[in-house]
């Protein structure tokens, strides 16, 4: 079997299951980290800062990480906003601090009423104040970005509301669509390629669930590895045109 340089790995459903602990994804880092292969937690979610994702491993998980292993959809949007225009600074952010953070270090500067772009991601406070702000900015000529497209998210009440639901209110009040950043579109693949330093025949994207961190690996034309301990399952998967490069029931059975 091909030995991966570095891997391209989710967190929610690969890692952990909510707030339950899958021992096999400890095990599975730690061999990565024995054998110094370098790895990225590559998330969709936007409301947290690195450091906050590497406390809720360590304490809730044991699985004892640093900052730099972690790349968030927040931290790609902003990532690519920089790239496009230097001349192009000011945003106006729907979202919490993670997202509004990554700005902030890349030098941006918030901006309600004429900004160069507008980013909508998941806010837990989210008001009708900000659509409206989001929405007059989109007319008045901002770009349009979202965080990522997923419609809901797992916790201990059920599916709530996720970034996706968020951003299309937005998509509906301008009558646009946002460029979507997170999985399964490429650009968060770009910006962590990039940022783990490695070419695309060198890793390989490791998740649970077929709609995001598989269809994102195939989108960016990465290799593959579905660990059936999260979202999608055998059945859903048979059913797929493109089939993930690997498949395991656990990551114990995957040799680094």
């Amino acid at each position: 079997m091909k030995k991966y340089q570095g891997y391209l790995i989710d967190l929610d459903g690969t890692m952990y299951r909510g707030k339950v602990k899958i021992p096999a994804a400890k095990r599975f880092i730690e061999r990565l980290q024995e054998k110094q292969v370098p790895f990225l937690f590559v998330t969709n979610n936007s409301t947290q800062l690195p450091e906050a994702v590497v406390a809720n491993l360590a304490d809730n998980f044991e699985i004892h990480v640093k900052p730099e292993n972690v790349y968030t959809s927040g931290l790609a949007t902003a990532d690519y906003l920089a790239d496009l225009d230097p001349n192009k600074r000011t945003v106006y952010v729907i979202g919490e601090l993670g997202l509004k953070q990554a700005f902030l270090d890349q030098g941006f500067r918030f901006e309600e009423k004429n900004p160069d772009y507008a980013v909508v991601g998941l806010d837990y406070d989210v008001t009708y104040h900000k659509f409206e702000l989001a929405t007059l900015a989109i007319k008045r000529g901002a770009k349009f970005i979202g965080t990522n497209a997923d419609t809901n998210l797992p916790n201990e009440r059920g599916l709530v509301p996720g970034a996706g639901s968020v951003i299309a209110l937005v998509e509906c009040s301008t009558q646009q669509k946002a460029t979507y950043i997170g999985k399964p579109e490429t650009i968060i693949m770009e910006k962590a390629l990039k940022k783990i330093g490695l070419k695309k025949d060198q890793v390989i994207m490791v998740g649970d669930n077929y709609q995001t961190d598989i269809k994102a690996g195939i989108n960016f034309g990465i290799d593959t590895l579905l660990v059936y301990t999260g979202v999608s399952t055998k059945e859903q998967v048979a059913k797929q045109p493109i089939q993930p490069t690997f498949q395991i029931d656990s990551l114990d059975q995957w040799e680094v």
